[in-house]
Parts: structure tokens; sequence; C-alpha cells
């Protein structure tokens, strides 16, 4: 059970399909402001959920720097 609760992982070096699904996932799985805070708002989990993190994380392999962290 834990394989499934873990990060996705980054994989290097990452290609223009990687880069795709990142700038999707970045623009898709975004915080929204909910009483018991930010929730993600595809996923309705706690923000950043796995997608946001390996989305900014595969972002930040490519080289994208400090505007891909969450």
């Amino acid at each position: 059970m834990s394989a499934v609760l873990t990060d996705f992982p980054v994989l290097t070096p990452v290609t223009d399909e990687d880069l795709v699904l990142a700038a999707l996932a970045v623009r898709v799985h975004v915080p929204e402001r909910w009483p018991q805070g930010p929730l993600c708002r595809s996923e309705r989990v706690p923000y950043p959920c796995r997608l946001a993190r390996w989305g900014h994380g595969t972002l930040r392999a490519a080289g994208f720097g400090a505007d891909a962290a969450p």
C-alpha cells in the first residue's frame, strides 16, 4: 500500500512528452481555498497533490527553475 502513496518519480532526462504532461498537471492541479485549507482543485486532497508535485518537479528537472515551484 505504501507504493500507492509515494510520489511519482521524476525521470531524467526529461522528454518533450514529459514536459507537455507536466505543464498540463501544473495547470489542472492548482490550489483552491477551502475552510480546511488549500485543496487541489482537481482531486480535492491537500495541495500540493501528487500530480502537482510531479509536474513541478519535472519542470524543475528540465531547467525551468523557481517559476516551476509550487
